[in-house]
């Protein structure tokens, strides 16, 4: 499915060839230069004859000259749509904008396919920053997110090839592979030493957008993991639902969420907003603003956004017009912090190819830019350290007197779990032996004292059984105190 004209965002889903965290489509006007093709500017660019923007005959000349000397000199035979396709990532590269890309006809049919299609991948969002790739977040429920990747992670490596120096569609390229496949990802996180390995199996990727539950309390929780082309339908959906239940007070989660579409996002906050009110506010390289005016109306209810570092963009505009436009209070983790606009070109090129390109940041309804350094909660939760522990990736067994970063986090584990390991530091000790027993004990595991592959499997088990039980989600639990108390 193609886009035309609009900025998109992608997961690294399908194939992981989704390579920005996008806002998609600023304006009606900006959808329209590639529907009906009528910008004279960028039509002669693409031409590369006349217009103002195109190529002046000496410059052309020189790219002629290049071409012709690789095509009849080059030692080896090179395909002339690959150096057509290699000139076009180069102008693209100048830019040193890890949301500026070029992307070849197959990479830019995955990409459209990402936004409405059925996904098969590891399920998170990356992004390149001074030549690494960093996930932006893991989507909820995805392989990425069972194997413990979060936001900040920098990918080092796949399965034995290395990805650093590589653009993002290169290494995106490395990462790609079938359901059922196997992922050795090898992981550098900040406050580790030492490289961490998780182990993710390709599967297929929910694409469902938006879940809402009602508490007996009668605080409603609506949960939005992607800002797509039907989500704020969804969200109306949910939101009416729960209104009709009598819901008392609203938590709007967009932990991990890496953005989407900004109309929908808009469609979203307007239903929050007083009519007038400004949404988000965008900015144009001359410095130029225009605003978006909220249509909707304000609710009497208390609403609470849910938010982490893995939030970022589409989610950042909603949590930025909410709190300075409804006075919604702000509970987590400060946000990853992008505020730029993209806008995807596919027609112009011709050839089923597309360029995106970022063509303007996005302002708070305020005037704040948040690019790089991310909202700040009103209240700061940070999620407990069994969310965030690496896991484990044992290639020896873990014995007493033993020292590292697999200790550490087997550690955490436990006693996370309940077994007192009476110290956290990467030491095994005693003490950190007798509470091995006690798990093993408890599960039915020989009492060896020592982390072996099948005991670091069941603690595996028993910590993701734990992350997923809603009771141990203390973020969550602040979130919906903020509406009570409201």
């Amino acid at each position: 499915m193609q886009f035309k004209g609009r900025t998109v965002f992608a997961f690294i889903l399908l194939t992981m060839i989704a390579s920005v965290l996008v806002t998609l489509t600023v304006a009606d006007r900006i959808l329209k230069l590639d529907e009906q093709a009528a910008a004279p500017a960028l039509t002669a660019a693409a031409a590369g004859e006349g217009g103002r923007f195109g190529l002046k005959e000496n410059e052309l000349s020189k790219l002629n000259a290049v071409l012709e000397l690789i095509q009849t000199k080059y030692y080896q035979k090179v395909d002339r749509e690959e150096l057509v396709d290699g000139a076009v990532s180069g102008m693209m590269e100048s830019l040193e904008d890890p949301y500026s890309v070029y992307m070849e006809r197959d990479a830019a049919t995955h990409f459209s396919e990402s936004i409405e299609g059925s996904f098969t991948g590891i399920g998170a969002e990356v992004t390149l920053e001074n030549g690494r790739v960093v996930v932006v977040s893991p989507i909820k429920g995805s392989p990425a997110e069972r194997s413990g990747l979060l936001a900040k992670d920098v990918l080092l490596s796949v399965n034995g090839v290395k990805l650093d120096g590589l653009n993002l569609q290169d290494a995106v390229a490395k990462i790609r592979g079938p359901k059922g496949t196997k992922a050795k990802i090898m992981v550098q996180r900040a406050g580790f030493s030492d490289p961490i390995q998780l182990v993710l199996i390709r599967d297929d990727i929910d694409v469902e957008t938006v879940y809402s539950t009602l508490r007996q309390d009668g605080t409603g929780i609506i949960e939005i993991r992607q800002f797509s082309l039907h989500t704020a339908e969804r969200f109306k959906e949910e939101l009416a639902a729960l209104e009709q239940k009598g819901m008392k007070g609203l938590v709007i989660d967009v932990r991990n969420n890496p953005g989407g579409v900004l109309p929908v996002v808009v469609d979203i906050a307007e239903s929050f907003l007083p009519k007038g009110a400004t949404v988000v506010q965008v900015e144009d390289r001359e410095g130029n603003r225009e605003k978006t005016l909220s249509e909707g109306q304000s609710k009497t209810y208390p609403v609470a956004v849910l938010m982490n570092k893995g939030s970022a963009s589409a989610s950042e505009i909603l949590a930025g017009a909410l709190q300075e436009g409804a006075g919604v209070k702000l509970i987590g983790e400060t946000t990853f912090g992008k505020g730029t606009v993209q806008v995807s070109y596919n027609k112009t090129l011709g050839d089923g190819s597309l360029v995106k390109m970022t063509i303007a940041k996005w302002l708070t309804p305020d005037g704040n830019w948040i690019h790089e350094t991310g909202i700040k909660p009103d209240i700061e939760v940070l999620p407990p350290d069994m969310y965030t522990v690496a896991r484990l990736s044992l290639t020896e067994t873990l014995k007493q007197d033993m020292i590292g970063e697999q200790v550490k986090s087997m550690q955490i584990m436990l006693h996370g779990l309940g077994y007192e390991p009476k110290r956290e530091d990467g030491y095994f000790s005693a003490e950190t032996a007798e509470a091995v027993k006690k798990f093993q004990a408890g599960h039915g595991l020989p009492v060896t004292g020592q982390m072996d592959k099948t005991t670091g499997e069941a603690l595996e088990k028993a910590v993701i059984a734990w992350i997923q039980d809603k009771k141990h989600d203390t973020q969550l639990d602040t979130a919906i105190q903020a509406v009570g108390r409201k």
